[in-house]
């Protein structure tokens, strides 16, 4: 499915009209302008599943918040902008396909480091109630308790309880699932399926952070099955060789001047991983 068909960010010459016409003032950033500009990336004519790739300071994720502001797709980290940051979304284009879904959204390393820091300050909680209900399972369990009154009903019920259950059954019926049993890496992969739904236009900016070689493959795999059965879009900027690897993917190279589009396998990323597997065959 496409939602976003095609996106055109400034040219330099529209660049250095737009600062011939503002008051001189020195400013310490004119960011986002001259990131894009300096490769000649003014134009993305978007598949089903789109991917950005470079290096370092390539561009590939001020392209993808561009994109995520014009379109004013939901986001739930703060984006901290420039002063001409509105400026140049306002000099941007776009040419939509169809109406872009309400539940689309941009996903970024930072959403998904606060879902696991969030994941693990619930985990210590957790570790805090685990141990009161291993001394309460064990006070309930060997007290010499006789209900005296009504009000001593709820001690009798947590008294049989313990007694007719073992420790760790009284824990688990007592406490929430341990979300313990996911890893960062699990955390990371279950925050993509949580947000991602049917019907939506999706920007993943280095999904690949916190995810193993073996995530980022179930990652792909998730992705090419929300392309082809759940009617999503993606644009994703990442140097990951498995998420480059997806069937279907356009990818376009922003470490080349001008930018150009490429097919998975003659990405220096990947040519750099070939080679070294390559010299290194006979020890497998």
């Amino acid at each position: 499915m496409i939602y976003l068909n095609v996106f055109t960010f400034p040219n330099e010459d529209k660049e250095f009209d737009f600062f011939m016409r503002i008051k001189r003032k020195c400013y310490d950033s004119f960011y986002p302008f001259k990131i894009l500009s300096r490769h000649g990336f003014e134009r993305i004519d978007f598949e089903p599943l789109t991917i950005l790739y470079g290096g370092n300071g390539s561009g590939k994720s001020t392209a993808l918040n561009v994109i995520a502001e014009k379109t004013r797709i939901n986001r739930d980290s703060i984006y901290n902008k420039s002063n001409f940051y509105t400026d140049y979304v306002n000099m941007c284009e776009m040419e939509i396909e169809t109406d872009i879904p309400q539940n689309s959204r941009i996903i970024t390393s930072d959403d998904v480091f606060d879902y696991m820091l969030n994941i693990r300050n619930l985990n210590e909680g957790i570790d805090q109630k685990r141990e009161d209900l291993f001394e309460e399972y064990l006070d309930a369990k060997y007290s010499q308790f006789q209900m005296k009154s009504i009000s001593d009903y709820e001690q009798l019920k947590k008294v049989n309880t313990a007694r007719s259950k073992t420790q760790s059954r009284f824990v688990r019926k007592n406490l929430m699932d341990n979300v313990r049993e996911y890893s960062n890496g699990e955390s990371a992969f279950l925050y993509f399926t949580e947000k991602i739904k049917e019907n939506g236009l999706y920007l993943l900016d280095e999904p690949e952070n916190s995810l193993s070689p073996k995530r980022q493959i179930e990652l792909m795999k998730f992705i090419e099955d929300c392309v082809r059965f759940f009617g999503c879009q993606f644009i994703i900027s990442t140097h990951s060789p498995f998420l480059l690897a997806m069937h279907g993917a356009k990818t376009y190279d922003l470490d080349e001047n001008p930018v150009d589009v490429k097919e998975w396998t003659e990405l220096e990323n990947v040519r750099t991983y070939y080679e070294f597997f390559k010299r290194h065959e006979k020890e497998f």
